[in-house]
């Protein structure tokens, strides 16, 4: 068994991107993450940044990937923002429901109807993707709303309505800093993420009961996504962008590589509150079960 450690660790190193960026106390994790899109037979997109130090490790960032409803936080960013501005209000009445209603249904439900409602009164794809743009977050596109992407042809590989897992922390950094939006913008978005009901078996599967998880999930036939931010127990924050491509038990995966990051950040961290080194919790995911964690297999985006 030591020996098959010594070989997927090397593994994991020869893995490794040419382009890795890694800081070197987060080396060990980047390396784990590596092996985790190794053993897959699907494609893998992850990266992970702290929010405090800015540190950030990804495996195949820069690839693009479909972002299904984890374009939904872009759409309700968006909407805040021109809340701020005065040219929305929460209380507005879209389609014969509240701004408000639309976002809870949006972000906790995952709901697609409730996303155009808002996609369309904001502007529409055109008008969210140039926000994106005047914010400087290269590398994520929004061409369609959720309707037309379900009536198109599947193409897992199109660029439109795609995401590169850095674009995506870069999104989630500039939520989050204050950068897209005031204190209370940025309160009530998060707030929001913290009670996502979907996908419980994504970021959230394999974390400590307790962790506090701000979400968002995206699934489509043979795609399953997750971001947000986790909370560590000494306070640091990560921003996390998880994509998974065909392959197999991807909520899985993605659980797995979830807990990795978790752990990686943890025992990096100069407040770490663990006693778990590298040594310790290179070896805890061999004993799960990928069975406790059931693959999703709805076609809609939620």
């Amino acid at each position: 068994m030591k020996s098959l450690a010594f070989f997927l660790l090397l593994a994991a190193v020869a893995a490794t991107p040419a382009s890795a960026e890694a800081p070197p106390r987060l080396t060990f994790l980047e390396q784990q993450l590596a092996s985790i899109s190794a053993a897959n037979p699907g494609n893998l997109g992850f990266a992970a940044l702290d929010l405090e130090s800015g540190e950030l490790v990804a495996i195949d960032g820069d690839n693009p990937f479909p972002m299904a409803s984890t374009v939904k936080v872009a759409v309700a960013a968006n909407y805040l923002a021109q809340v701020e501005f005065g040219r929305r209000s929460l209380d507005d009445r879209i389609g014969g429901q509240s701004a408000r209603s639309l976002m809870e249904a949006m972000l906790i439900r995952s709901d697609n109807h409730a996303t155009d409602l808002l996609l369309r009164d904001i502007g529409g794809p055109k008008t969210l993707q140039a926000w994106l743009g005047q914010a400087g977050i290269p590398g994520l596109r929004v061409d369609r709303n959720i309707a037309q992407l379900l009536r198109a042809e599947r193409d897992l590989k199109d660029v439109r309505d795609s995401s590169t897992p850095k674009a995506m922390v870069t999104l989630l950094k500039r939520i989050d800093d204050g950068s897209l939006l005031q204190p209370w913008s940025r309160s009530y978005l998060l707030g929001l993420m913290g009670r996502c009901i979907t996908g419980k078996n994504r970021i959230r599967g394999l974390l400590p009961a307790g962790t506090l998880v701000q979400n968002k999930t995206g699934t489509l036939n043979g795609y399953t996504s997750d971001v947000g931010f986790i909370t560590l127990p000494n306070g640091r924050r990560v921003a996390i962008a998880l994509f998974a491509r065909y392959g197999s038990n991807r909520p899985y995966t993605i659980a797995r590589a979830a807990r990795v990051i978790y752990n990686g950040f943890l025992w990096a961290s100069p407040q770490r509150l663990t006693s778990i080194g590298p040594s310790g919790w290179t070896n805890q995911f061999r004993s799960a079960q990928p069975q406790a964690v059931p693959q999703a297999t709805a076609a809609t985006p939620h």
